[in-house]
């Protein structure tokens, strides 16, 4: 299981999540699912994974190699004019993994989907959050839903919904994810230490704080 979670602030953005991976209490292992793509000043790029981590490797693999093959058929991250395109990017990729894992024949009845939040700005244009499903579709962050969640959401929920406030302070939004998290932590197993984080400042383009 995993937890991740996404915030939009007045001053930027903030991510955590956490590294856990297990299949079973007898086979416990730490996997990043925290990935972040940057050219400083110009756009940055943050992705949180929760759900199959084949699928998810899969995907943050074809997006990273894409970056690096500018003749590749399909615009890289790095190449989309806007966040809009980078979800639908990041979407279609999900998409096209998991239809591809589902291929590997009728016997197979692994569930493949998993579930994205990506959040990041491209300078010139206002810092912007999606939640990306496994059918590829997304929703985009608003003024009535400023944060996503991912993964093992209900512990840690109730606290954010009582005190997110959009001004607030990186160190107060740092402080509020800290206790979300150990709700989660406490109640759930599958959910462990060490936890990532990051922050980026509001028109920086840029990673601010690890």
């Amino acid at each position: 299981m995993t937890y991740c979670v996404a915030m939009r602030l007045n001053q930027g953005l903030i991510f955590m999540s956490d590294t856990r991976t297990n299949a079973g209490v007898d086979n416990i292992s730490k996997f990043r699912k925290m990935f972040t793509w940057e050219v400083e000043g110009e756009r940055v790029i943050t992705i949180l994974t929760a759900g199959n981590l084949a699928t998810s490797q899969a995907v943050i693999s074809l997006l990273d190699e894409r970056t690096k093959a500018p003749k590749e058929r399909r615009p890289s991250l790095l190449e989309a004019p806007t966040m809009f395109q980078v979800a639908n990017i990041i979407g279609e990729t999900l998409k096209e993994v998991i239809k591809a894992q589902k291929m590997t024949g009728p016997e197979s009845e692994a569930d493949f989907g998993a579930t994205m939040i990506v959040g990041g700005q491209i300078n010139g244009i206002p810092p912007r959050l999606f939640l990306i499903y496994p059918e590829g579709n997304f929703i985009e962050s608003s003024d009535e839903t400023p944060f996503f969640q991912a993964g093992e959401t209900k512990y840690g929920r109730p606290i954010i919904l009582r005190a997110y406030d959009p001004n607030m302070s990186f160190e107060d939004a740092v402080k509020l994810l800290s206790v979300s998290f150990d709700s989660t932590l406490k109640a759930n197993l599958s959910v462990g230490m060490p936890l990532d984080l990051q922050v980026c400042e509001v028109d920086t383009c840029r990673v601010t704080h690890r």
